[in-house]
């Protein structure tokens, strides 16, 4: 069975003219030819298209392709070592550069990718870095670190304005919650510390039940956190502590 140049260019996903010039310089001389003159080309061609594609995605210039194929004096296996030098190369090449641009990532402050003027527009007169060298050296070797900067950079200003009102919904409803005498155990504080744990997870990362405990310990022993939390309605980072508390109990119950 053969096939024509139009079929090899779509198994290939190269062009005709491709294929063409390599019939040209003799590197892919195709085995067959129609009543008409047109080129067909038999398995025997394919293969060794797939070979020239191979080294050609390599790198190696066409003339070193034909040497390295019609050889007669070459060993597969030597090939065979040589395309797995090459490619043990590209691929330690290419974990570097993942490497580096993780890296880079990670060293931002907060990832926070927007303008003064529009940093002023959300937050106010509030700077959202102003602790982003003491996060990175608590948390900076941690994966939920990585993953909260890599989210964070990629939040729109519209993002922020949604998260914070977000927040401050959050917050007008526990503080009704609070007012309504509701105990911290009871089940609408642990809905709203689950629906607490959930806004973390789905702006930032992957908050779970330990480390949303750890959170909570930290809003109350944090005088910066305690007083964010408490601007809300006094009491409520012990109340939300608490609440944390229990519903890391409930769900490992």
């Amino acid at each position: 069975m053969s096939y024509s140049v139009g079929q090899v260019a779509g198994f290939a996903g190269v062009t005709v003219r491709t294929l063409h010039h390599y019939d040209d310089i003799g590197l892919l001389v195709p085995g067959e030819r129609s009543h008409a003159g047109h080129r067909r080309y038999g398995d025997a061609d394919l293969d060794r298209l797939q070979q020239i594609l191979f080294y050609r995605e390599l790198g190696f210039p066409l003339d070193e392709v034909a040497a390295l194929l019609d050889d007669p004096e070459a060993d597969p296996r030597a090939h065979l070592r040589r395309r797995h030098e090459l490619l043990t190369a590209r691929i330690e090449k290419l974990r570097k550069m993942a490497a580096a641009v993780e890296h880079a990532m990670e060293a931002r402050k907060m990832g926070i990718d927007l303008t003064p003027e529009e940093k002023f527009e959300v937050f106010g007169d509030k700077d959202p870095e102003q602790y982003a060298e003491e996060a990175e050296q608590r948390w900076g070797g941690t994966r939920a670190y990585a993953e909260s900067q890599r989210r964070a950079a990629s939040h729109t200003k519209e993002d922020w304005r949604r998260m914070q009102a977000e927040v401050a919904d959050w917050g007008e409803r526990y503080d009704t919650l609070m007012t309504a005498d509701e105990p911290p155990t009871g089940e609408r504080a642990i809905d709203m510390a689950e629906e607490h744990r959930r806004h973390i997870t789905e702006w930032f990362y992957e908050c779970t039940y330990e480390i949303h405990t750890g959170l909570a310990e930290m809003y109350v022993s944090d005088e910066r956190f305690k007083a964010f939390y408490d601007s809300m309605r006094p009491g409520l980072a012990e109340h939300l502590r608490d609440a944390i508390t229990a519903n890391a109990a409930r769900h490992s119950s």
